[in-house]
């Protein structure tokens, strides 16, 4: 590299640095739906339809950022919403966001906190073809009770098993030269998960780490 080249490479470095790699990851976005039902607000859920990705889960309307039709990710989650749910766009205003959280799977979900100007969910129109139904629930619930916690383990696993009992070897860590202990499942990184049980559903994942984020909060508020 020439003195040239470096004040070149100097110049196109970001001003604000971004996300490496962000191409091998799924981007998503959600909102955390609230709605002012009964005298106070709720949580709005749905089930997901047991025919898409996840089915019988529960989650926040929202879904995959398509760069081609979404001029942003905040844009994305209201076309999910409103094409989920059957509410117009005029009915969700947006009143901030949420940290983005960054799965070990390779999915990042950004997450904006959302209200809904609806006095009933029979005012909403599902998508049955993604959503089996909705729920909800109210916030003071998830204030008043915490949630259970789990740890889990996330690996690298070099190969795999396949459906006729033979090892696929993805990264050939022997014939690479390295270590042997990259030739079998490595790290082990712990990751927390969060899981509500309410109405007969168990609420878990991603969507009950944005309740938890959410629930803390409103912990943390001056009453």
């Amino acid at each position: 590299m020439t003195h040239h080249q470096l004040e070149l490479l100097k110049d196109s470095l970001p001003v604000v640095p971004g996300m490496l790699d962000k191409k091998e990851l799924f981007f998503s976005s959600v909102i955390v739906l609230l709605a002012f039902l009964d005298g106070e607000y709720h949580f709005i859920f749905e089930k997901r339809s047991p025919n898409v990705r996840q089915g019988g889960q529960i989650c926040f309307p929202g879904g995959q950022i398509e760069p081609g039709s979404d001029a942003n990710s905040q844009e994305a989650a209201i076309r999910e919403t409103v094409e989920e749910l059957g509410i117009s766009k005029e009915k969700i205003k947006i009143i901030g966001r949420l940290d983005t959280f960054i799965a070990p799977l390779g999915v990042s979900v950004e997450a904006f906190v959302g209200v809904a100007d609806i006095t009933d969910l029979a005012e909403l129109n599902i998508a049955t073809s993604e959503v089996e139904y909705v729920f909800s629930v109210p916030v003071s619930f998830f204030v008043e009770n915490e949630p259970k916690e789990y740890d889990t383990i996330v690996r690298v696993h070099p190969s795999y098993i396949d459906e006729n009992g033979k090892e696929v070897v993805l990264f050939p860590a022997r014939e690479l030269g390295l270590s042997e202990m990259y030739t079998k499942p490595w790290g082990g990184r712990r990751l927390k998960m969060y899981i509500y049980y309410v109405k007969n559903e168990t609420i878990w994942g991603i969507t009950a780490r944005f309740i938890n984020d959410v629930v803390e909060k409103i912990k943390q508020l001056p009453f």
